[in-house]
């Protein structure tokens, strides 16, 4: 039997992979600095931009069924080369496209491109790094991932104020070009002497096997926060920071790069610390609910803020607490018996981009609709979506937990 790959490589091999999963989230993030750009060029209503940033979550969640049965059928190193090809392709378009049509195309392929990026890496570390540290190296490739955050602060703010969108575009499909070639040249999966003794799934077996996972009670508390953590912050990060900051309190576009770029600096920590002090099984789920509850209060006291220091506090604060995360999906992992684990983190990972797409596009028309009522749009969105985060804890809290994490006796 062929022996396993170093632990040296083995970083190596993650590293690769999280170089695309760091350029799915500047994808994710990149509407914020281009919002005002893309809505003076299009003349593009908030209705719009919410569908157009919505569909990015969109077709990433509905991609990341076959994904993930694409990683157990065809490995990691095929099906993530595959699909981010796409990815370049779809910044290309976008950075081409003649008009909101295009630039919707461009966004599916992106979207459709970047679905494995994020699986791939988490299903890499569930396979070669020890189960009881997964939450702490979840942690940390959320946080390497988080380059892709900073991104789409500052320097991408500056390019686009100084040279157009359309180069912030092209800038992205330079990088993700490099990504690309990193992962051919990088990642070698083990012999399939190593990585598995089982024999190829077969399509519709495999299909059904997700699917199935809907059957357990469990699994709806953890769908319905996933559905809803992660896409409330990214609704706010990606999405409404820069127009909320300029618009409400007067910040020039780099200014509020400046406010991304510091939401970015730290993402690339808050996950690895959540996952270094990861309470364990037993009270892991109390601090996710309370978190998440946190999060949903800090939302609602966004919406009645005036002063811009007090709001910055706010948005700050909320970045710190947004690593909670790495929770939810070392509750994933905890949830299910080890046979079904890429499965639940893939249904998960649907679930969360889904949501993505659900909250950026209903808070399009939230804003929309506040606009023709005479409201100040900022403040119905952020009021909607903490209401959305807080019903989504408290059904986490109530609904059934795993079997799996009930005490012992």
């Amino acid at each position: 039997m062929p022996s396993p790959p170093s632990s040296a490589r083995l970083a190596l091999m993650l590293l690769a992979l999280l170089s695309a999963f760091a350029l799915s989230q500047a994808f994710r993030t990149v509407t914020s600095i281009l919002a005002p750009s893309l809505q003076a060029e299009f003349a593009l209503t908030g209705r719009a931009l919410g569908a157009f940033a919505g569909l990015f979550g969109l077709s990433f969640g509905v991609a990341q069924l076959l994904m993930g049965i694409g990683v157990d059928v065809y490995g990691i190193r095929r099906t993530v080369l595959t699909a981010f090809s796409l990815a370049i392709a779809g910044a290309l378009v976008s950075a081409l496209a003649p008009s909101y049509g295009w630039l919707m195309a461009g966004q599916l392929l992106i979207g459709v491109g970047c679905s494995p990026a994020f699986l791939a890496s988490t299903l890499f570390v569930a396979r070669h790094f020890p189960a009881e540290r997964f939450a702490f190296f979840s942690g940390v490739s959320m946080g390497v991932g988080g380059i892709g955050l900073i991104m789409t602060g500052t320097p991408l703010a500056w390019v686009v104020q100084h040279t157009g969108w359309r180069v912030g575009f092209f800038v992205l499909a330079g990088l993700s070009v490099a990504s690309w070639l990193t992962i051919w040249w990088t990642v070698h999966e083990p012999p399939a002497a190593y990585a598995s003794q089982a024999p190829r799934e077969r399509w519709g077996r495999a299909l059904w096997r997700m699917v199935s996972l809907l059957a357990l009670p469990h699994t709806w508390g953890i769908v319905l926060l996933g559905m809803t953590g992660y896409a409330a912050f990214l609704a706010l990060r990606g999405l409404w920071l820069g127009p909320l900051l300029i618009e409400r309190f007067d910040f020039t576009l780099v200014q509020s790069g400046h406010v991304a770029l510091v939401l970015s600096l730290i993402a690339l920590f808050t996950p690895g610390v959540f996952g270094r002090f990861d309470p364990g099984v037993r009270r892991r789920r109390r601090w996710i609910t309370a978190v998440a509850t946190l999060m949903a209060g800090l939302f609602v006291l966004l919406a009645f803020l005036s002063g811009p220091a007090a709001a910055l506090a706010v948005i700050v604060l909320m970045g710190l607490l947004s690593g909670y995360g790495v929770l939810q999906y070392a509750d994933v992992r905890a949830s299910y018996p080890s046979e079904l684990t890429g499965r639940a983190l893939s249904l998960y990972t649907m679930a969360m981009f889904l949501g993505v797409a659900l909250v950026q596009w209903a808070s399009g028309m939230v804003a929309a609709w506040a606009a023709e009522q005479g409201w100040e749009p900022y403040r119905a969105v952020l009021l909607a979506i903490g209401a959305w985060l807080a019903l989504a804890a408290q059904a986490f809290r109530w609904l059934p937990a795993s079997p799996l994490l009930a005490p012992r006796r």
